[in-house]
């Protein structure tokens, strides 16, 4: 190697930037690429040594990656890329003489007349020349005996010698601030989906699990070693698992949730709630949560009664990190999280009376200074909420755009959406970067769902005195392998009691069914995945009304398709073969532990209704003879309801009148035609019981919301599905075909999306036919509309 410099020498600031060149005539031996300068430079300069764990760089060897670290920090270099560095490339002389001067703390300049000396001062690029006149100025570039400079000769070992040295008589060495990467992990919504397991089908699957995050987790942590993971809640319900432990297990006082003992194995530093925390009731998370040794944390949950906050709003890690001078350093990281308030409608029987819930900005804003006065370097948010949009609204559901607009916030881990975020957002979200992650300067991830994703985010910090500033930020996310079954063995042993009494409970017996029972065409026409949900709650709901005022009352039924490729999942279908039911299918059919409701409204309360679930279709122009999206992908499957012991059309020419929020968009509007109870028009005073299920009878739907009687039973829909179908024993699935479209007449092409999986149940159904491939994975079908 090249003679090594005295500290003060190294006032370079020199390698400010790239340049890709070609090789020269020059000795390959004798020329300096990137990377050796670089290592020159700070071994010369004598400053410790960090890890080299933030460098981006993919082209970067592990070895030189300490070296370019603290150039970086230094403010020596930058990469050609955000990903390449180039190390193995060559430097020009004009390159070094450029990136010279502009690390020299100097204001003098110098005419361009100063290269006119040289015979081939032309062959210096318009763009360089001011640099190059200043290099020549200043000596630290010199011609050669024949009058050239050439500047597009490579350097040699013995040029760029010269060109350090002639710093030593007049410049101080460089001073590196102290710096550190701190990178923090992210899973969210893994709704029981521990294990790489699919209870609903019976068999295992690669594209789901914590015990495959986890793999993620170990190789991110190994990367950085400075990390920290949080969980953002729904970990608890979600598939028969967690049904299993909550009602035929029964977890016990002292007994570990198989959520938190899997989040043991891994060693999390923090979590908060999900709105499905609160679907068992207040004790049974305070079961869960009582045995957990990291933190739960919560700022908008307040106690009914003494208006305090319920659960911990925040905590303060100290965080012991390897900064880059190598010392041992401690950052004070604060963690907060939110829920949305939406959860007093969703679970109001379990939580009416006993808690309130603020607005999830505001909650976030009055924490934030706490843990800045408390001496947090670092805020990190837990948003169990989706995007949002750029406008508060007092208690809205997603927030998370916003909490990016909070001073102070530096990272936040986001879900409920069940979304990848860096990913595709609505387009009116502004200063969104969705190569670096960030909204409004702050990095944000969103991990999908079920363990699908982990989250990253890498923020770069820097010492003032004795605090830590963040200096910038970025946020991913990595997808689980869906080609290999490694998974996480200590998770797997976590779990494995659990994981096997669930497997035996969903595989009993309750019935037969004579024909597949599927959910691929359930959004647009009447089907019987939905048809056996509203049968098995007319008969339950009639037989509780039994005696009561309500008794001599019509009884409908509403039902919704659950999985119907919800969030772009083409594979989130039901399919049940022909043959034994068990209860896995019937969790298949019913996801969520739901309990059973009933409401009693009037007929034009109906009609409302039916109108907001007619939002689920985008409105279909006549006169457009192109390609139609009829399915509303912004419409959750799971509130489009299909309501059963009525007979109805769908107009789709005409707007929907309420927006997916249940908003009123076109007050006029009206898609549902032809309304009728027991074959005449529907009498919009007479008065209907509706069996549903809790999460819609406190909610806020049109029609649903005027309803003047509201009982929720203790009993699950989904227990009343199995108790229909022991009765019934052997179910010949049909569907009644109480609604349908209504004709649209013209040459109109309206297709829709499902699974490619469904072109084998087609069973020469007119109506549809499969044209080709859709987006994200799914099949494109058209639909007869005449």
């Amino acid at each position: 190697m090249w003679k090594k410099l005295s500290a003060s020498a190294l006032t370079l600031s020199l390698l400010a930037g790239g340049l890709a060149v070609m090789p020269t005539a020059a000795a390959e031996n004798d020329q300096i690429t990137r990377g050796e300068y670089v290592k020159e430079v700070i071994d010369a300069l004598g400053v410790p040594l960090g890890t080299g764990q933030s460098v981006k760089f993919k082209d970067v060897p592990d070895s030189l990656k300490p070296y370019i670290e603290k150039a970086i920090e230094l403010k020596l270099i930058k990469g050609k890329t955000e990903t390449e560095f180039a190390p193995n490339e060559k430097l020009t002389r004009s390159h070094a003489a450029m990136i010279a001067v502009r690390g020299l703390d100097t204001d003098e300049t110098f005419s361009e007349k100063v290269l006119d000396q040289y015979k081939d001062s032309s062959k210096i690029a318009q763009g360089d020349r001011a640099d190059m006149a200043k290099a020549v100025g200043l000596s630290l570039v010199t011609g050669f005996d024949d009058g050239t400079i050439r500047p597009k000769d490579f350097v040699t070992k013995a040029q760029a010698e010269k060109i350090l040295e002639r710093f030593l008589a007049e410049y101080s060495p460089v001073v590196a601030n102290t710096t550190a990467s701190l990178r923090i992990l992210g899973t969210t919504d893994i709704h029981t989906n521990i294990m790489n397991y699919d209870y609903y089908k019976d068999t295992q699957s690669n594209s789901l699990g914590l015990a495959k995050t986890a793999i993620l987790i170990d190789d991110a942590r190994k990367e950085n070693p400075n990390t920290l993971l949080f969980d953002n809640g729904d970990t608890i319900q979600g598939t028969p698992l967690g049904s299993y432990v909550q009602a035929v297990q029964k977890l016990k006082d002292g007994e570990m949730h198989p959520s938190v003992a899997a989040m043991e194995v891994l060693n999390y530093d923090a979590a908060t709630f999900g709105n499905h925390e609160f679907n068992y009731g207040l004790d049974f998370l305070d079961e869960v949560t009582d045995d957990a040794t990291f933190p739960f944390v919560n700022a908008n949950v307040r106690d009914a009664a003494t208006k305090a906050l319920k659960y911990t709003p925040y905590v303060l890690i100290d965080k012991e990190v390897v900064d880059s001078q190598g010392n041992t350093s401690t950052i004070s990281v604060g963690v907060t999280g939110v829920v949305p308030p939406q959860i007093l409608k969703w679970d109001k029987s379990n939580l009416e009376g006993k808690v309130t819930v603020d607005d999830s900005v505001e909650a976030v804003k009055a924490v934030v200074p706490q843990m800045k006065e408390e001496g947090a370097d670092v805020i990190v948010v837990l948003s169990h909420s989706g995007m949002g949009d750029a406008t508060h609204e007092t208690g809205e559901e997603d927030v998370s755009y916003l909490l990016s607009k909070i001073n102070d916030v530096d990272a936040i881990i986001t879900g409920h959406a069940h979304g990848v975020f860096p990913g595709k957002v609505d387009e009116s979200l502004t200063n969104v970067d969705e190569t670096q992650g960030t909204m409004n300067g702050v990095p944000v991830v969103m991990a999908g769902k079920f363990g699908s994703h982990l989250g990253v985010i890498d923020l770069q910090l820097e010492k003032k005195g004795d605090d830590w500033d963040v200096t910038s930020g970025t946020g991913a996310v990595r997808e689980i392998s869906k080609d290999n079954v490694e998974v996480n063995k200590e998770i797997v042993e976590s779990v494995k009691s659990a994981h096997e009494g669930t497997i035996k409970y969903v595989r009993q017996a309750v019935g037969t069914t004579t024909a597949t029972i599927h959910s691929y065409f359930s959004q647009i026409q009447d089907d019987p995945s939905i048809q056996i949900v509203t049968n098995a709650q007319t008969i339950y709901v009639k037989n509780k009304i039994k005696g009561t005022q309500y008794e001599n009352l019509p009884v409908l039924s509403a039902g919704a398709p659950f999985k119907a490729g919800t969030r772009s999942d083409a594979d989130y279908y039901t399919y049940i073969p022909a043959g034994e039911l068990a209860i896995k299918n019937v969790a298949d059919l019913y996801l969520y532990d739901n309990t059973l409701s009933m409401l009693k409204v009037t007929g034009a309360d109906v009609k409302e209704w039916l109108e907001m679930s007619a939002g689920q279709f985008n409105q279909i122009n006549v006169s457009n003879k192109e390609e139609q999206q009829l399915i509303n992908t912004d419409f959750r499957s799971y509130n489009y309801d299909v309501i059963d012991g009525v007979t109805y059309e769908i107009d789709v020419t005409q707007p929907a009148k309420y927006d997916p929020s249940g908003k009123l968009v076109n007050e006029g509007a009206s898609r549902i035609v032809n309304l009728q109870y027991n074959g005449q028009p529907i009498d919009l005073a007479q008065e209907f019981i509706v069996a549903t299920n809790n999460y819609r009878a406190n909610g806020t739907f049109p029609g649903v919301r005027n309803a003047t009687a509201v009982e929720i039973y203790p009993d699950e829909n989904r227990q009343a599905i199995i108790d229909y179908i022991l009765d019934e024993k052997t179910i010949d699935p049909s569907a009644d075909g109480n609604w349908k479209f209504a004709p649209i007449s013209g040459d109109v092409k309206v297709v829709f999306e499902s699974s490619k999986k469904a072109v084998k149940v087609l069973d020469g159904n007119k109506s549809i036919e499969y044209i080709g491939e859709g987006t994200d994975g799914f099949g494109k079908y058209s639909l007869k509309m005449n």
